[in-house]
């Protein structure tokens, strides 16, 4: 594998999306998900405001703004607990958390929203354990998290859902050792991210595995070999991208077959990770990445290294880009999603290169 994208210091003149914020909403609690459908996009977190235009507005761990104006909507159902998971189709928006109610409504960690209205489905099922994410594809709503059991079914950090009917899928069921952190889907393939050291007691797949989305078995090629816990997941056509925490964190890149294609040291964890026109845009507690891949017994880069506060982007072959805003913060950046030429960044920060945009910013 070349070692040339980790031996340079080299910044390219790529900016891949404009680094100054675009208008948005900001919150008075962490930011956890994000979601798009067509031009809304929406929000879950801890928080239970929301500021637009200079007013606050009662938002209470949802949200939904206007992607082309900025502006707050009035789609607001109110959750008890924190919102840790967000997924958009075009009849509903599913969410998942730390909520035992949604608008008044018993819903056990997860929950199906009218995507206009925010009025409350008949989703409910009941979770043993706690959900961290979601994703929908091949007809299915797909759970990630640290759980026993679905509906009293046993369910090991695995769980999906038909899309039509609201069920639990009786046929899907893959299993993994420890908690799932993180899912994806492309086309028939759902990923999986997480801190779990076998899925469905198959060799290879250490915190990182890609499974089929009808039968759950898991993908004979894909094996990656990943160092650290996966935090996040983003696909494209060229590979499988994914945050790791560890002592230092790192953006690393896997080519379907789960070959190494690249990988950037960061000298704190990565949290989150999107990719969009070739680019790929990673985010997390990060104060600097490394110009090697070195670093030394608590993360702190020991080849040098050049500044990117919380947020970075890489080229197809993971080099280092000239995009550099500066979030603030300890934690930093939790989620990063990119839809149509945006990229929006959720998480605990509270200033964007000095300026006010607490805990959310789109660019």
């Amino acid at each position: 594998m070349p070692l040339l994208p980790f031996l340079t210091a080299m910044l390219v003149g790529v900016l891949p999306v404009p680094a100054s914020p675009r208008t948005a909403p900001t919150f008075n609690g962490s930011v956890y998900a994000i979601a798009h459908r067509g031009d809304t996009v929406y929000v879950g977190g801890a928080f239970t405001a929301a500021t637009d235009g200079g007013r606050t507005y009662q938002r209470s761990r949802l949200a939904a703004f206007d992607a082309r104006t900025g502006r707050l909507l009035d789609w607001a159902p109110s959750a008890d607990g924190t919102v840790r998971a967000l997924a958009a189709t075009p009849e509903s928006v599913y969410a998942a958390g730390d909520f035992h109610e949604v608008d008044g409504e018993d819903r056990d960690a997860l929950a199906r929203l009218h995507p206009s209205s925010g009025a409350v489905g008949s989703f409910s099922h009941d979770l043993s354990g706690t959900a961290y994410s979601l994703a929908a594809g091949n007809d299915r709503l797909y759970l990630g998290g640290s759980f026993t059991a679905v509906d009293g079914e046993r369910r090991r950090n695995l769980a999906a859902f038909d899309l039509r009917t609201g069920r639990l899928d009786p046929r899907w069921r893959p299993v993994t050792d420890d908690t799932v952190h993180t899912l994806a889907t492309a086309g028939s393939k759902l990923y999986l991210g997480g801190g779990f050291h076998v899925v469905n007691g198959v060799k290879g797949t250490l915190r990182l595995a890609a499974v089929n989305g009808v039968s759950g078995a898991v993908d004979p090629v894909f094996r990656p070999r990943v160092p650290a816990e996966v935090r996040a997941v983003a696909i494209d056509t060229s590979g499988v991208q994914v945050a790791t925490a560890g002592v230092g964190g790192r953006a690393i890149s896997y080519a379907h077959t789960g070959a190494l294609r690249w990988q950037r040291v960061f000298d704190g964890d990565a949290a989150a990770i999107a990719t969009g026109g070739g680019i790929t845009y990673v985010g997390g507690h990060f104060d600097a990445i490394c110009r090697t891949e070195r670093n030394g017994v608590k993360g702190g880069c020991v080849d040098g290294s050049t500044p990117r506060f919380k947020l970075a982007a890489l080229t197809a072959t993971g080099t280092l880009t000239g995009w550099a805003p500066r979030a603030n913060g300890v934690i930093g950046v939790r989620v990063l999603t990119v839809h149509r030429g945006t990229v929006a960044a959720g998480g605990d920060f509270t200033m964007i290169d000095g300026r006010d945009r607490r805990r959310f910013a789109a660019f």
